[in-house]
Formats: structure tokens, C-alpha cells, sequence
């Protein structure tokens, strides 16, 4: 059995969330931050850490679909 834990976002944030996963392969905001955190762990864990240049990347990636401000 797997453990959860909780993590908050706005509601504003929330709600933009689920405009944007609307006509894709995600079912809730849950999936798509898990699909996120999951991406930047394996990359983390494939080079031992994420470098800068590849932590802004992803930064201006998620800027970019509105998840940041």
C-alpha cells in the first residue's frame, strides 16, 4: 500500500490547473503534479543533481503553462 502526503496550491492555481488538463490524458491536478515531480526526480536521479541551466528550464516550462508566477 502506498502512503500519501498532502500538498496545497491556491485555488486560483487550482482552477487553472484544471482548465489546462481538460481534452488531455490527465484526470485531476494530482496526476499532472505527480507527472511533474516524477520527471524532475528521475532526471535529478539520473545526473546526481539538476544543474541550473536545467532547474530554469523547467522552471520557465511550468511559468509558461501558468502552474508559476
Amino acid at each position: 500500500m502506498t502512503d500519501y502526503t498532502t500538498v496545497s496550491i491556491p485555488q486560483d492555481l487550482a482552477d487553472r490547473v484544471d482548465e489546462t488538463i481538460e481534452g488531455t490524458s490527465f484526470s485531476s491536478t494530482s496526476d499532472l503534479v505527480r507527472f511533474l515531480l516524477r520527471s524532475i526526480v528521475i532526471q535529478h536521479e539520473k545526473r546526481g543533481e539538476l544543474t541550473e541551466s536545467e532547474f530554469q528550464e523547467i522552471t520557465e516550462q511550468l511559468q509558461n503553462l501558468g502552474y508559476l508566477d
